[in-house]
């Protein structure tokens, strides 16, 4: 029934009813977005791609742009081995399994990808779930539950907390790639006690890689069971592209790597790879993996084909690096200011003061038919906004090039650069 002076939408969504809206906490943000939309400038967490071209070129609202902000590190998304696995697997198997995994939902292809799994990184197991997200989800919250700790770096993803916080576990936090820290904190926790130490190979949001060889080092020393999440390293780093963790040289010390399909691989979905014994009842109890309906049988297949490729993706691997450090020392000639002081990983940040000038530049990025990822808290650390640029295998030298000439011309639009 409608008060008196309370409008249909006021009812609708039980303003002066006595009901909290349960919105209402989001008001801020919803302003502060409202705020800058009035200024004229385009949602940068609203693009649409009306047409993708290759890894590299997509068309937004009519224009062609180049892709710097898509994780396709390895430039896979087209590749027509890929594509012709998807396309055999959706004829033979249709669209979907409508089952989790330890139901209806494993087809040969879920097979298939965790054999391609355990040979790319050499382990005896691998588990594979909908999404990356659900890996980290699924994996922490069944390995640590109430009564055991869980000792993470501060700037890990959100999907770790996530995992953290399903679990029940204690979270101990420790400064951001700090082995010192990590290892105080390890030394006040009891000895008997189950320890988890999670660790990123190549945090996403600055490209900086953790030094694993020290932190596996410090973890061991305690006694804690180690899991690397490689989701922004497999494809480039290591002999084989495994990832951070084998470039480092620690494989043999590592107990769990997470890893993803969204990234080097060019699909969708999650994993996890492990050599210990007790590793296949994890099928059984882990929540996210049990109550999710599997990956389509496209998806599958092509995600077991591209791993394979990526086993033997050396010049991929070589020209991305090359690419990554043509960008980070063009970048920082020009003036800008970076996440890091040399190119650690296929990503580059570009810092900035404020929101209004990370939104401008963005802009002025776009405008010119250039794409990038615009982040800003909570995604980030407190108070900073940045651009995320990632690079791909297949960005040619020519489009590194165009990428380095559009920097420049919207960081002297925006006065970021003299």
């Amino acid at each position: 029934m409608k008060q008196d002076g309370a409008t249909s939408e006021d009812v609708r969504l039980g303003h002066n009813s006595g009901r909290k809206d349960l919105l209402s906490k989001f008001d801020a943000l919803i302003a502060e977005r409202e705020a800058l939309l009035d200024t004229g400038v385009r949602d940068p967490f609203a693009i649409v791609m009306d047409q993708v071209l290759s890894p590299t070129e997509a068309v937004i609202r009519g224009k062609r742009t180049i892709l710097l902000g898509t994780y396709n590190y390895m430039g896979m998304t087209f590749d027509p081995d890929v594509i012709a696995a998807g396309k055999q697997a959706l004829d033979e198997f249709g669209s979907g399994t409508t089952g989790s995994r330890v139901l209806n939902g494993t087809y040969q292809g879920h097979k298939e990808v965790e054999e391609a799994l355990k040979d790319f990184y050499g382990t005896e197991h691998a588990m594979v779930f909908s999404t990356g997200y659900q890996a980290n989800l699924g994996m922490i919250s069944t390995l640590a539950g109430k009564g055991d700790y869980i000792i993470l770096d501060a700037d890990s993803h959100a999907s770790i907390y996530d995992g953290c916080w399903l679990g029940d576990a204690e979270i101990v936090r420790f400064r951001h790639n700090s082995v010192e820290d990590l290892d105080k904190r390890l030394g006040r926790l009891p000895a008997e006690a189950g320890k988890l130490v999670i660790l990123e190979g190549v945090y996403s949001m600055l490209g900086d890689i953790a030094p694993l060889k020290e932190m596996v080092a410090v973890a061991r020393k305690h006694g804690a069971m180690i899991l690397v999440d490689e989701a922004h390293g497999m494809g480039f780093f290591g002999e084989h592209g495994r990832g951070v963790f084998e470039e480092a040289g620690v494989a043999d010390d590592v107990d769990f790597v997470v890893g993803t399909f969204s990234k080097s691989v060019g699909t969708v979905g999650g994993f996890c790879v492990s050599n210990h014994p007790k590793f296949e009842v994890l099928r059984l109890v882990c929540r996210p993996y049990v109550f999710t309906a599997s990956l389509p049988p496209s998806v599958v297949a092509t995600a077991a084909t591209s791993i394979r490729k990526l086993m033997h993706a050396g010049d991929k691997r070589a020209h991305l690096w090359k690419n990554s450090r043509r960008l980070h020392a063009g970048l920082k000639e020009l003036g800008f200011t970076l996440g890091t002081q040399t190119a650690q990983s296929a990503i580059i940040a570009i810092i900035l003061p404020d929101m209004e000038t990370a939104v401008a530049m963005w802009q002025g990025l776009l405008e010119q038919g250039l794409y990038v990822n615009m982040a800003r808290p909570p995604a980030t650390p407190a108070g900073m906004f940045l651009l995320r640029c990632s690079l791909c295998a297949a960005h040619s030298d020519e489009q590194v090039g165009e990428i380095l000439t559009m920097f420049e011309t919207a960081g002297r639009a925006t006065g970021c650069i003299g």
